[in-house]
């Protein structure tokens, strides 16, 4: 297994808590902001929950899923499977595994990526692929599974229907799964990301297809531990038959939850605005001290460079007393950038900023 990538941050986060008036952590992308009431109350009026909840979610839950990806992803509710996840990175991270992959199968990831992508490769012990070009695979009959992620973390790229597209095309032909992490799909700025479930990409089915959610940065539940996975209704049925086995299950309060988030787009909306003034200041000041800012036209993060190797630019931000993701740990190719994080709170992201620019 490779490293894990955070631990590798301590001596920048060391030396960044040492600021006078305290660390600025944009680095992990974590939320800060209150989980809203009526999603509490949901959970806490769940909480007598002696029983074994569903593998599958409950009713109620699976209608609230098939209604949310009808209403945002365009998905068809008649032909779409769902399931509840604990969380977007445990799916990611075991979907090569519930898979059945194994040594002698290859997982294609985008070039600069989430690391959970290779690391659930890893752990299933199948080879992994860096690419953002299918053509360039070849005809290579070891491809069982390929990952695609628009609106992209780190670099924030939202990719276009026309090359969704291609890609359902291209796994439909040779029967691999394409499965899409669509957890910033709600967060487009410049850009408005569409979904893989969507007609104008698969048509009129979900063959093939899966697509992950999370409602850790939409409602602020990272800490409920609360995603799903919506798509081809076979494969789905797949993974619930061997997450039962393997007890991967959401509680049952945290279900209840994830119902009374998905009916809400009114808590959505709040928090998207909270998102888009802190992205304003930071990118007026980034841009300000001198960064190039690529991509980022969605979801929570800023790719940002000087053109040098990140682990200087994330030193020249410690020193500031602010923390930034170095932009290697998504993959080889990032190495000229840093991914600074728009999950902090109002007065946090303004420090930030006057550091930047004093």
């Amino acid at each position: 297994m490779p490293d894990f990538p955070w631990d590798l941050l301590e001596p920048a986060k060391a030396l960044a808590g040492r600021h006078p008036d305290g660390i600025v952590d944009l680095s992990v992308g974590t939320p800060v902001d209150p989980v809203p009431a009526s999603i509490r109350s949901a959970l806490a009026e769940a909480s007598d929950a002696p029983g074994y909840p569903l593998t599958a979610g409950s009713r109620a839950l699976r209608a609230a899923l098939t209604d949310w990806v009808a209403r945002n992803c365009g998905a068809d509710p008649e032909a779409v499977g769902v399931l509840p996840t604990i969380g977007s990175k445990e799916l990611v991270g075991w979907l090569p595994t519930l898979l059945g992959l194994g040594p002698g199968d290859v997982v294609v990831i985008p070039k600069v990526c989430y690391p959970t992508y290779e690391v659930g490769a890893r752990l299933a012990g199948a080879e992994v692929v860096r690419a953002d070009a299918l053509t360039a695979l070849g005809p290579d009959p070891r491809v069982r599974l390929v990952w695609v992620n628009s609106p992209s973390n780190p670099t924030g790229r939202v990719l276009p229907p026309e090359h969704l597209r291609k890609m359902v095309d291209w796994a439909r032909e040779r029967d691999v799964v394409l499965a899409s992490d669509e957890c910033y799909l709600s967060l487009g700025w410049e850009e408005t990301p569409t979904s893989i479930l969507d007609p104008a990409v698969c048509g009129d089915d979900c063959a093939n297809l899966l697509a992950v959610h999370s409602l850790s940065k939409r409602s602020n539940l990272a800490g409920y531990r609360a995603g799903f996975v919506a798509g081809d209704r076979g494969v789905v049925e797949t993974l619930l038959a061997v997450r039962k086995h393997a007890g991967m299950i959401v509680p049952a309060p945290v279900q209840a939850a994830m119902v009374a988030a998905l009916a809400d787009e009114a808590h959505v909306t709040e928090q998207r605005a909270r998102y888009s003034a802190r992205r304003e200041v930071l990118r007026d000041a980034l841009v300000k001290a001198g960064f190039e800012i690529d991509h980022s036209t969605a979801g929570l993060y800023l790719w940002a460079s000087r053109d040098e190797d990140c682990w200087a630019t994330v030193d020249w931000f410690a020193r500031r007393g602010v923390l930034v993701a170095p932009g290697a740990f998504y993959g080889p190719t990032g190495d000229r950038h840093v991914r600074v994080a728009l999950t902090a709170t109002d007065e946090r992201v303004t420090a930030a900023a006057d550091r930047l620019l004093g």
